[in-house]
């Protein structure tokens, strides 16, 4: 396993290299720091080029890309170009610690909830409750986030509110903090959690009960679970321990999959709910032109889909002892 993770490191570098050339010369196209001065009628070509000379920007693209990549392995990612000048890596390691309190809620919810539906719906097959468990998941599926958040925070912060007559509403619609608090408060920023986690956690758990049944379908039908229950193991053994088990693979996969993305940022989820995660970093870095923070950002996005499928391969050994042997060559 060891040699294996080794050679999956080894083939990623020069892709995250690749991403990260393909990055920066994006962001050089797509953003430019010196469009704000265009605006000013009495700005002169000299000071214009004096900008553009204090940030570097007068130097060949391959200088600036390879000084960039030595900062950012470095750990130093620089000063903001719209945020008077402040260090980028705090706006970012903020940002970052909210998704990820975000997104690991929501995907521990979504993969529990998911997990058991799914197994249940395959279990009984055909029944009342598979019939109402693939229903909601298709609306799940299709309903969009944009719409679930803005339902939610209709429902809670509007209807919910006047029918119980409260101000403000039980739970908040925006931010991460009420109004005027000081200091970290637990009940607070829970509150403040629920409704984005929850517009997230409701498509998660559509798609994860829709494997979990495909998978578990396919595996019940399989020769060794047959051989289990003839050997006398009650049906409970036989579906956990050997059938979830197994069943767990291509969940696994969607799931690592979507932690790698979802760590990104979610952009939709955080400008619906004005959630200052890395989605919302990224749109306000995207339209103020700051290439200084749209960079580490997507470079953070890639690192996590390769880790996270790293990780799932890793998982697969654990779950199906036949992944082993070709792990280990």
């Amino acid at each position: 396993m060891i040699r294996y993770s080794l050679r999956r490191v080894a083939v990623a570098v020069p892709i995250l290299l690749a991403v990260s050339l393909v990055t920066f010369w994006a962001a050089g196209e797509i953003t430019s720091p010196a469009a704000q001065l265009t605006l000013n009628p009495r700005i002169t070509p000299e000071a214009k080029q004096a900008y553009l000379e204090s940030l570097g920007l007068d130097r060949p693209f391959g200088v600036r890309y390879l000084g960039w990549l030595g900062n950012l392995l470095t750990g130093d990612l620089g000063t903001s170009l719209v945020r008077n000048g402040q260090e980028v890596w705090p706006f970012v390691r903020q940002a970052l610690a909210n998704t990820l309190v975000l997104v690991g809620v929501a995907v521990v919810f979504s993969l529990g909830a998911g997990l058991a539906v799914g197994t249940l719906s395959a279990i009984r097959r055909g029944s009342l409750l598979d019939h109402a468990a693939t229903t909601v998941s298709f609306l799940g599926i299709s309903i969009p986030v944009f719409w679930l958040g803005l339902m939610l925070q209709l429902f809670f912060g509007l209807y919910l509110a006047q029918w119980l007559e409260v101000t403000p509403p039980l739970l908040p619609t925006a931010g991460i903090y009420s109004p005027g608090s000081v200091g970290f408060d637990l009940v607070d920023r829970i509150r403040h959690l629920i409704l984005p986690s929850l517009a997230l956690a409701l498509q998660l758990v559509a798609v994860y009960s829709r494997y979990m049944r495909a998978s578990m379908l396919e595996v019940l039908g399989s020769d060794y679970i047959r051989t289990a229950r003839s050997k006398g193991l009650s049906e409970s053994a036989v579906v956990v321990r050997h059938g979830m088990r197994t069943a767990l693979i291509p969940v696994t996969t969607q799931a690592a999959i979507d932690i790698g993305l979802l760590v990104g940022g979610l952009i939709v989820t955080e400008r619906v709910f004005q959630y200052p995660g890395m989605g919302l970093l990224f749109l306000d870095a995207l339209g103020g032109g700051d290439y200084t923070i749209l960079l580490p950002t997507v470079m953070i996005v890639s690192v996590a889909v390769f880790v996270m499928n790293l990780a799932a391969d890793l998982l697969y050994a654990i779950l199906d002892p036949r992944t082993r042997h070709l792990a280990g060559r």
